[in-house]
């Protein structure tokens, strides 16, 4: 990791990474993402590539030449991902294929990479089905599994008197591997845990007074929720209204990221302990440094997980091709096994068991702080120990 001097100067040298931008003799990186149907996540992820790019290329680029990135948007469909993936391989010569939030549309480009032949790195789906139960060759994931996060919330959940747990979630695979995750790793350490309701609506379509209504009559004694987005928004403003949540302890996965919590302002819940990105509360190291950097590229904004993410995966990508030497497919495949990369989280691999990087987490309480939802008491944890067995991975995992 630099020091913030340096980062300072390349992000207020920061010029858009668009096609047209650089020379012609570039590596090009096929990007794809939800930029107009989920634009308040899609674009600090383009900001933080956008910030690594121009550090990258300010020292010289890899392998001698500049770094680029195509930005695709795919409307959050899976068919038209599918079709931009092809064009920017075949017509746009994109070395490999990066991107995507929503898991469903993850998936799809990594079954189509299997079947062509092309490298992607999912930078954002969350459904653990990525290197697990649909792993293949081609396939490599950076964030924080969802097995992981959903573990260290259950270890917490463990140690309080609660035995009867309500869970709610969006009904695709990410929800559905989440529960499914917390549910096990609470069963491993509190065997008399019992689950007395689960709430699956649809993705952004929540009825938040019938989830809520459902919810309270199960009479939990705590709730795990993983909806996020406008969902989150409304789940917590009737929950809140029709006291759900007195009472109650409530674990939420993803709840603490800013771009999350942010929208709830003076109305964010308190007392949840959630997984979420505290970039306010970094005092020195990477951390910090980074989100200096990220702030002062674009003073308009605060950073958030995305805007790691995005960093961290542009990072990636310039440390595969350099440990490389080469964009050929066959050198980039062999360079993943064991990548280590210098992140603002530390440095970080990707394990060659899985194609799963070691990206941890940051856990904590929620807070409302001079009218903000803030995370308070966090602290970051390494994925190791909450990781499946290596044997349990590989029982998972299609042979190759």
């Amino acid at each position: 990791m630099k020091q913030i001097k340096t980062l300072v100067a390349a992000a207020t040298a920061l010029l858009s990474v668009t096609g047209s931008s650089l020379a012609a003799d570039t590596i090009k990186i096929g990007e794809i993402n939800h930029y107009k149907r989920l634009a308040a996540f899609a674009e600090p992820y383009k900001k933080g590539i956008e910030l690594a790019v121009e550090e990258i290329n300010s020292d010289g680029g890899v392998l001698g030449k500049p770094l680029e990135f195509i930005f695709r948007d795919d409307n959050g469909k899976p068919g038209e991902a599918i079709k931009i993936a092809e064009e920017l391989m075949t017509r746009d010569g994109a070395v490999m294929l990066t991107g995507t939030i929503l898991s469903n549309i993850g998936l799809a480009i990594s079954s189509m990479a299997a079947e062509k032949g092309y490298i992607y790195l999912a930078a954002e789906p969350l459904a653990d089905a990525l290197v697990w139960q649909s792993g293949n060759p081609y396939t490599f994931r950076l964030r924080t599994s969802t097995y992981v996060q959903a573990a260290m919330l259950a270890e917490e959940a463990a140690k309080t008197d609660a035995i009867r747990y309500a869970t709610i979630a969006p009904n695709y695979a990410y929800g559905t591997a989440a529960v499914e995750a917390f549910k096990t790793n609470l069963k491993k350490l509190k065997p008399e845990v019992e689950f007395v309701a689960e709430q699956w609506p649809a993705l952004f379509k929540i009825d938040a007074g019938a989830e809520v209504q459902a919810l309270e009559a199960a009479k939990p004694d705590a709730i795990y929720n993983v909806t996020f987005g406008t969902d989150l928004q409304k789940l917590v403003r009737d929950g809140t209204t029709r006291g759900l949540f007195e009472g109650r302890k409530v674990y939420g996965l993803l709840t603490g990221e800013p771009e999350y919590l942010d929208p709830l302002a003076d109305e964010a819940p308190e007392g949840w302990f959630v997984t979420g990105y505290p970039w306010y509360g970094f005092e020195s190291g990477p951390e910090k440094e980074f989100v200096d950097a990220y702030m002062a590229a674009f003073p308009d904004e605060t950073p958030k997980i995305g805007s790691l993410v995005g960093y961290m995966t542009a990072k990636s990508i310039a440390a595969l091709i350099t440990k490389a030497g080469s964009t050929e497919t066959d050198a980039l495949l062999e360079a993943f096994k064991g990548l280590k990369v210098d992140t603002p989280m530390g440095e970080i691999s990707y394990r060659e068991l899985d194609h799963q990087s070691t990206m941890g987490a940051y856990v904590g309480t929620t807070a409302v702080k001079d009218g903000k939802g803030v995370m308070v008491d966090w602290e970051y944890k390494a994925p190791g120990d909450y990781m499946p067995s290596e044997e349990e991975i590989k029982a998972m995992r299609p042979a190759e």
